[in-house]
C-alpha cells in the first residue's frame, strides 16, 4: 500500500491510496472520521449573579440559555498538540485536570456586543488561542454580560461529533480513460464532460484533468464508443479537510498511525485465541 500526495494544504489534503483494497480504504475513512484524538471544549463554568466592571453593573443573562452557549463553545475548533496533551483518563493527575490533559479558557464580555470565538482566552500559551476568531456565540445586549471558564479535554469522534477532526472525507476509484481511436466530435465531448476532463491540443482531443473524472461515462456515450471509460479497483483517489485542530498532515499521519495500531492488536488478539 502507497500513498500519492497530490495536494497537501494546512486544512485539505488529496491523495492517491495505491496497491490497496476497498475495505482498507473505507478502514482509512473512518479511522480518519472517528478515531483521531483532538482538543474540545468539553465543560463550561457560567458565573451567575450582577459583575461590576468600572462601577457600571451588568446582569448575568444572555438570550440563549447556558446549554446552548455551551454547546457552541463545545463546536470550536480548539488547537491540538498530540505530543503535549493525553486523555484524561490516562493522564497523572487522575483525570482531575492539569496541563498535560486540560486547557482553560476565560471569556469575559459586556454588552451591547457580539461574543466571538475569537473572545476565548487560554490562561496558558498563548498558541492555544483558537485559529478561527469570527465564529459567533451569542448576542449580548446594554446591561448583559457573560463570564465563563471552559475546559477543553481530548477526545475523539467516537465519544461526540465534536471531537471530529476531519471533515467531508471521501474516495473513488481511480478513473481510467482511453480515447480508442479519434474522436469525430470532441467539441461535444468537452461540452458534455461536467467535470472538464478534456481539452483541445493541436487539433485532438486530449485528456487534461484525469483525476477530476466521475466516471459518468457521459463521454463514452457521445463518442459512440470512441472514449472507453473504466477504473482501477486497487487505487482510489482520497480527499478530506481539517477543522483546524490540527492540519491536513497531521490528520493523514494520525490515521495511518491509529490504523496501524488497530491492526497490530487485532493479530495479537487472534493469535491468542
Amino acid at each position: 500500500m502507497d500513498i500519492e500526495i497530490l495536494e497537501m494544504a494546512e486544512r485539505k489534503c488529496k491523495f492517491i491510496l495505491k496497491n490497496s483494497t476497498p475495505a482498507m480504504a473505507n478502514a482509512l475513512r473512518r479511522t480518519m472520521l472517528s478515531d483521531i484524538p483532538k482538543m474540545a471544549i468539553d465543560k463550561v463554568e457560567f458565573h451567575l449573579g450582577p459583575i461590576d466592571v468600572n462601577g457600571k453593573e451588568f446582569e448575568s443573562i444572555t438570550p440563549l440559555f447556558d446549554e446552548i452557549i455551551a454547546h457552541r463553545l463545545g463546536m470550536v475548533p480548539v488547537p491540538t498538540d498530540l505530543n503535549t496533551f493525553t486523555f484524561q483518563d490516562k493522564c497523572v493527575c487522575g483525570g482531575e485536570g492539569c496541563p498535560n490533559c486540560t486547557i482553560l479558557y476565560s471569556l469575559n464580555k459586556h454588552g451591547p456586543c457580539t461574543v466571538l470565538s475569537g473572545d476565548l482566552e487560554p490562561l496558558g500559551s498563548p498558541d492555544l488561542r483558537v485559529k478561527d476568531e469570527e465564529i459567533p456565540i451569542v448576542e449580548l445586549a446594554d446591561g448583559q454580560s457573560v463570564l465563563i471558564y471552559a475546559h477543553a479535554v481530548m477526545g475523539t469522534a467516537r465519544q461526540h461529533v465534536k471531537w471530529q477532526v476531519a471533515n467531508g472525507v471521501g474516495y473513488k476509484y481511480m478513473p481510467t480513460l482511453e480515447i480508442v481511436k479519434e474522436v469525430s466530435e470532441p467539441s461535444l465531448v468537452i461540452e458534455k464532460c461536467p467535470k472538464h476532463v478534456f481539452a483541445m491540443e493541436d487539433g485532438k482531443l486530449v485528456i487534461r484533468n484525469l483525476i477530476d473524472c466521475i466516471t459518468c461515462r457521459k463521454c463514452e456515450e457521445v463518442s459512440n464508443g470512441e472514449i472507453k471509460v473504466g477504473a482501477v479497483d486497487t487505487d482510489f483517489v482520497f480527499k478530506f479537510e481539517t477543522d483546524g485542530s490540527l492540519t491536513a498532515e497531521q490528520v493523514l499521519s494520525k490515521a495511518a498511525e491509529v490504523l496501524s495500531q488497530n491492526a497490530k492488536e487485532f493479530a495479537e488478539k487472534v493469535a491468542a485465541f
